[in-house]
């Protein structure tokens, strides 16, 4: 690579801290680092989805400072018009004369930057702290690598795994610290959907009412009956909807459920990379018997609800070798609940 090993990770690892920031669901989290080999010049991340990218954050930082300078880039330079211009031009023009790059773009449409890059006389490497980078990219790779939206499953429940009361009553069963904690993965994953019961007993607004959040998450309600009004809290102006019913998007109900591996090719041709699913136990339980979740955010209080419903009374495992299992991949605490974070 013939990368001056300590100087170009010490960089690289600002850029990954960068690319950490913002919103920019459905577009990927990117971060750029510019400087003179001593010195750091420039640097940005992508905030949001429609904003600039990365690298023309840290060019306008860096100024005329970044002719002859080295780029630091978490994700390939983009090579297409979309909602900006190509990032690659934007460093041609700007005089950068080597650019180091942690991971190629598996996107299609916006592929190939490098390569013009190296046409151009530009000194590339890539691949340095590639795993790093991809960790902290890993809704949108995994999503274009799939070509299925990135599926986080996030339930708040009790200690005996209860979502209500019998008698239906639901809030709040966790605090306000783990609902913050819920509002910023609407806003991480750029999508929230949920069935029509959920809708019809909650009449939640499904936004990410938090700061920083330019970008309200896409609501998706499924409803295959098409038996939701428009009068429900999820069809007001604060946030796009889909409202997925039989025959909607071309999808079919029949016998009135949907095949999530058809809801999630419907929503990736769409433009979504990432959906978090919020309930109810048979939408949880339809994404997690069709092997499509890919991470379960479990909110837990310490309390004990009894016999109300369960937040997965809808699996039916019928053998524990059948039993989906997953990975504890960190426990949290949020004042006085628990954030536990399971992967595949």
């Amino acid at each position: 690579m013939n990368l001056q090993s300590k100087t170009d990770e010490a960089f690289m690892l600002r850029a990954i801290d960068l690319s950490k920031r913002g919103f920019p669901a459905p577009n990927p989290h990117v971060g750029c680092v510019i400087t003179d080999g001593i010195r750091i010049l420039g640097e940005g991340w992508h905030d949001h989805a429609g904003g600039p990218h990365a690298e023309i954050v840290a060019l306008k930082e860096a100024g005329d400072s970044a002719r002859g300078a080295t780029a630091y880039v978490t994700l390939e330079p983009c090579n297409h018009f979309g909602r900006t211009p190509p990032c690659t031009q934007a460093l041609l023009d700007a005089g950068i004369k080597r650019v180091v790059v942690a991971c190629s773009d598996p996107n299609p449409v916006a592929a190939g930057g490098l390569a013009l890059l190296q046409e151009r006389g530009i000194e590339t490497h890539l691949g340095l702290l590639e795993d790093l980078a991809s960790k902290a990219n890993e809704m949108w790779l995994t999503a274009m690598r799939e070509r299925r939206p990135y599926i986080v499953i996030k339930a708040a429940v009790s200690l005996d795994g209860r979502i209500a009361l019998s008698s239906g009553e639901s809030q709040w069963i966790t605090g306000s610290a783990a609902r913050k904690a819920s509002h910023r993965l609407r806003a991480e994953c750029g999508a929230v959907l949920v069935g029509r019961k959920t809708v019809e007993v909650d009449n939640p607004k499904l936004t990410a009412r938090l700061r920083g959040v330019v970008n309200q998450p896409v609501r998706i309600v499924l409803d295959p009956s098409h038996r939701i009004g428009p009068d429900r809290n999820v069809f007001d102006a604060s946030a796009p909807t889909m409202h997925l019913f039989h025959n909607s998007f071309g999808l079919s109900a029949e016998g009135g459920q949907f095949d999530p591996v058809q809801i999630c090719k419907v929503l990736f041709d769409r433009g979504i990379r990432g959906v978090l699913v919020e309930g109810g136990a048979t939408t949880i339980a339809g994404f997690v018997r069709a092997g499509l979740v890919d991470r379960i955010e479990l909110f837990m209080a310490p309390v004990l609800l009894g016999d109300g419903p369960s937040w997965m009374d809808r699996l039916q495992v019928l053998h524990l070798a059948d039993a989906p299992r997953f990975q504890v991949q960190s426990v949290k605490k949020l004042s006085g609940d628990l954030q536990v974070t399971l992967t595949r």
